[in-house]
């Protein structure tokens, strides 16, 4: 039903052979073409093709190669004997794949950038057909410059510290795409146009290395706002540098509206509900403290308050208020490769509570909570605004002290909540997982997996009110019911905050363990980075439970739907998704049916 194009005919009949090569028909060609009209106006086609026959791999092999024996060659290339003949395979295990494996990258890994493999077919016996593969390896390439262009805004350092290609060292083709993928996820750069050209010297043996970049804004400014009705003006006010340099703080002249080039990261975010809700935070990161290594140095300050208040005469009839800091340090590590990244970060949380009912299930009381907290992640993504190749992994344990083990002699069960949750005891463990696999025609499909856990080191102690899971919507705090002291948790199709387990025994509400699962199916309308655009359908489900006797990774409550995100530099990634839930809520006589969810920043849950 397409219109004809004869540009995009041409093309077509160009890869209809180039399909042909794919399957073993290496002679296949169009002997002729012809197009009409019908008595109904439509265009008719009949394309001619001679396909010839269907071939093999025989005798595979390999002349010139001295630096790697002649089976290590053949591993790579992974090609067996009787193998249909596959022109585009052979291609890529000799050139270029993109998963590496191929043999150029063995060789250009190793320094030899002058390498070059040509394929030739010496004997057609039958339907088989014997290769023998030229190898020209030349010399091995030393890195002699790094030259860096287009970096106006941000520090030369800030670009050559994320590089690891160096001078000094062996050329390595690998390093250049790791390189690249590093420049890409700091986000100052124009991804599309992110340039590395090598520039070989042949007298030398050595090789420059030029980057070219083009800056484009990092900073991100949140303003949001509406009327809730009862509940009055809801505002959000947000700034986030990601392109600070406290250094020049000093310095006006670098202000643009704040000092910038060096890389840390600054913000600010404010939001409110007039007196019901109020939430501050301070914000600020150093990737390489101390300047030598990747060590990301980071400190957050927060306090958020909700009141109870009777919006008929105005009067505040208790409050919740959590205070908490928050320091931390990650490094990057080699082992087992290089993606791998681990922090180490030390929280001190207060939790004041003033009559606040059964919003919480703790009526009273002044709440402490100490917590070591250790994230071992791994990310080989190619694009931090859409992916399509590589995967995100997260393991985060969350730990405070053991207080009742010191206190043996103690009857916690016979405590009052106030008194037992004076001091929060608790481990949590969470597990993050997204996976991105490219389909052809730039589909992209995720697959993610979230799992979490909150455990007790005293069974007499019980689980506390706080850090527990909510489920439901977007995933936003702040933005219903005003949650604090819990891991909200999307679930796209059922409203917000709704799958919120209710403990009878405790009064608490929260679960202690939840897991979701995750499939989205992703297309880019634009990739540019001005205004990055991808449309999605997605299958979501998910639960929580209080009792690890209900727990059961199979009884799901699931979704399905569709959405869209829009990633904009100077607001962040903003979204909306339509989904249906198909399952029936506890205490609810009906499925969810059909929900609108609006997201604003990046979701990793």
């Amino acid at each position: 039903s397409s219109k004809l194009v004869r540009k995009e005919y041409e093309e077509d009949k160009t890869e209809l052979v180039k399909y042909y090569n794919t399957i073993g028909y290496r002679d296949a060609r169009i002997l002729g073409d012809s197009l009409w009209r019908d008595e109904d106006g439509r265009i008719r086609l009949r394309i001619l093709i001679e396909e010839g026959n269907q071939y093999y791999f025989r005798n595979i092999t390999w002349k010139g190669n001295s630096i790697y024996e002649t089976q290590t060659l053949q591993n790579v290339l992974g090609i067996e004997k009787g193998e249909i003949y596959n022109q585009e395979l052979l291609e890529k295990r000799l050139r270029f794949s993109q998963d590496g494996r191929d043999v150029s990258t063995l060789y250009m890994d190793n320094g030899y950038l002058f390498f070059n493999v040509e394929p030739v077919e010496v004997a057609i016996i039958g339907d088989s057909i014997d290769l023998e593969m030229r190898i020209f390896e030349g010399p091995q390439a030393t890195i002699d410059k790094v030259i860096i262009k287009g970096n106006d805004r941000t520090h030369e350092h800030v670009v050559r510290r994320e590089l690891f290609t160096r001078p000094g060292e062996k050329f390595s083709r690998s390093d250049i795409l790791r390189s690249q993928r590093q420049i890409v996820n700091l986000g100052y750069f124009n991804p599309e146009t992110i340039n590395p050209r090598p520039i070989p010297n042949p007298n030398d043996g050595t090789v420059d290395i030029s980057w070219a970049v083009e800056e484009t804004p990092s900073d991100q400014i949140e303003l949001s706002g509406g009327w809730g009705g009862p509940f009055g003006f809801i505002g959000t006010v947000g700034l986030q540098f990601n392109n600070f340099s406290s250094k020049n703080l000093l310095k006006p002249r670098t202000w643009r509206p704040l000092p910038v080039g060096d890389g840390q990261s600054f913000g600010v975010r404010l939001q409110a509900n007039g007196r019901r809700f109020q939430s501050y935070s301070v914000n600020f990161m150093e990737p390489w403290f101390g300047g030598k290594r990747r060590n990301a140095l980071s400190l957050n300050l927060s306090r958020s308050i909700q009141r109870n208040i009777d919006f008929f005469t105005n009067e505040q009839f208790g409050s919740f208020k959590v205070s908490s800091a928050t320091l931390g340090l990650g490094r990057m590590v080699r082992w087992p490769d290089n993606f791998f990244q681990v922090s180490n970060s030390l929280s001190f949380m207060v939790y004041d509570i003033d009559n606040f009912g059964s919003l919480l299930g703790l009526n009273d009381g002044l709440s402490n909570t100490f917590t070591f907290n250790t994230v071992i992640s791994r990310n080989s993504v190619n694009s931090p605004f859409f992916p399509s190749v590589g995967s995100t992994v997260t393991l985060s344990v969350n730990a405070t002290p053991p207080y009742s083990l010191f206190q043996s002699d103690r009857d916690f069960t016979s405590l009052e909540p106030t008194e037992r949750f004076r001091w929060v005891e608790y481990h949590k463990w969470m597990f993050d997982a997204s996976f991105f696999i490219p389909l052809p025609g730039k589909l992209v499909l995720m697959a993610k997996t979230n799992l979490g856990f909150i455990g007790l080191y005293n069974q007499r102690t019980g689980f506390s009110p706080f850090e527990r899971f909510t489920l439901g919507g977007s995933g936003l705090a702040g933005q219903q019911g005003f949650i604090l002291a819990q891991d909200i948790i999307s679930l796209r199709g059922y409203d917000d905050n709704s799958l919120r387990p209710f403990d009878q025994q405790s009064g608490f509400r929260g679960g202690i363990a939840y897991n979701k699962f995750t499939m989205e199916l992703r297309y880019p309308v634009s990739l540019n980075p001005q205004a990055t655009i991808f449309v999605l359908g997605f299958a979501d489900g998910g639960n929580t439970v209080n009792n690890y006797r209900d727990y059961n990774p199979f009884n799901l409550y699931r979704s399905a739907g569709v959405g869209a995100r829009v990633f904009m530099p100077a607001f962040g990634l903003l979204g909306v998704d339509w989904g249906y839930g198909f399952d029936t809520l506890p205490g609810q006589t009906e499925r969810s049916g059909p929900q609108v969810h609006f997201v604003i920043g990046q979701q990793i849950r």
